[in-house]
């Protein structure tokens, strides 16, 4: 068992984290073709950790708010940040961007399919989940194995969010919630329709439905380990959001995990965070990459690479 880092390690790491720099790396002639690389202190690389914002953010976006990259700095974990646009699903478009990417980084940093754990927020975590299962389903085809995959509190379950957007549309009570909501489900029907006419569509795309009463897409997901992390605070969304648990994330990814357990994979984990969520801004949101425990994240990326 690897011992856990000491505080004093993380006030050390949190110091040189403030010198770090990031790289930009190109793979591609589109504009959008880069990542963001944190190469370890040492040089020497034992596991990628692949990192994506969410929903239409950029790289750029994800080291403002979390300090992921600096603990993964000295513990010999190369870091990539890679965006997926705006998308809240693994489309072809973003499967060929990432199978761009990921063979890009094994070629160039010289590091084998099964040496990589994934993970994002929001659309970025819904993404990287559908890939994951995409990996183990295609292992021949796809570039990378991941050991892996991680979500931060994201919208697993594309039928269940199409279904919130639209309750949040006509509560018509947060204007940030309901911009959201129409913003996105004008995207979703101008490239993938509605659910109720395009299901077959919906269930390639989806990392989970839980309507089903058969095992669906996360049947990919019964031998990598798999984390859903989430800032479980029902007061914070009826005061400020009018709304109740089935209109939270963690909803559905409660059900995945469940459905997993039951599958027989026994290193998947619900993370109910004992971390508040807070944006770099310094305001309260359940919804933040700051619910993550960087210290025990990657402790785990560790044990997985052992």
């Amino acid at each position: 068992m690897i011992k856990l880092l000491t505080a004093s390690v993380f006030i050390f790491l949190t110091f040189v984290g403030a010198s770090q720099n990031h790289r930009k790396v190109s793979f591609g002639d589109n504009p959008d073709d880069y990542f963001l690389e944190v190469e370890p202190a040492s040089h020497s690389i034992k596991t990628v950790l692949v990192l994506m914002p969410g929903f239409g953010q950029l790289p750029e976006s994800i080291f403002p708010e979390t300090k992921i990259h600096n603990v993964a700095y000295l513990h010999d974990i190369l870091v990539v940040a890679i965006g997926g646009g705006p998308k809240l699903y693994l489309d072809d478009t973003v499967k060929q961007k990432l199978d761009k990417a990921m063979s890009f980084v094994k070629e160039t940093y010289g590091v084998q399919k099964d040496q990589f754990v994934i993970g994002g927020f929001s659309a970025g975590g819904t993404i990287n989940m559908r890939y994951t299962e995409y990996c183990y389903e295609n292992p021949d085809e796809a570039p990378i194995q991941p050991l892996g995959v991680f979500s931060v509190d994201s919208p697993i379950d594309l039928f269940h969010i199409w279904n919130y957007f639209q309750r949040e549309i006509a509560k018509d009570y947060s204007d940030a919630g309901v911009g959201e909501a129409k913003f996105v489900t004008e995207i979703m029907e101008k490239e993938i329709g509605n659910p109720t006419k395009n299901k077959s569509t919906y269930d390639e795309l989806t990392p989970f439905d839980q309507s089903l009463n058969t095992t669906g897409n996360e049947r990919f997901l019964k031998e990598p380990a798999v984390r859903v992390y989430h800032d479980i605070d029902i007061a914070w969304q009826l005061t400020n959001r009018r709304r109740s648990l089935i209109d939270t994330n963690a909803f559905a990814s409660s059900e995945l995990i469940n459905r997993l357990l039951l599958l027989g994979n026994d290193r998947a984990e619900f993370i109910q965070s004992d971390k508040q969520g807070y944006r770099s801004a310094g305001f309260r949101h359940p919804h933040s990459w700051s619910i993550v425990d960087e210290l025990e994240l990657i402790q785990w990326v560790k044990e997985l690479a052992n």
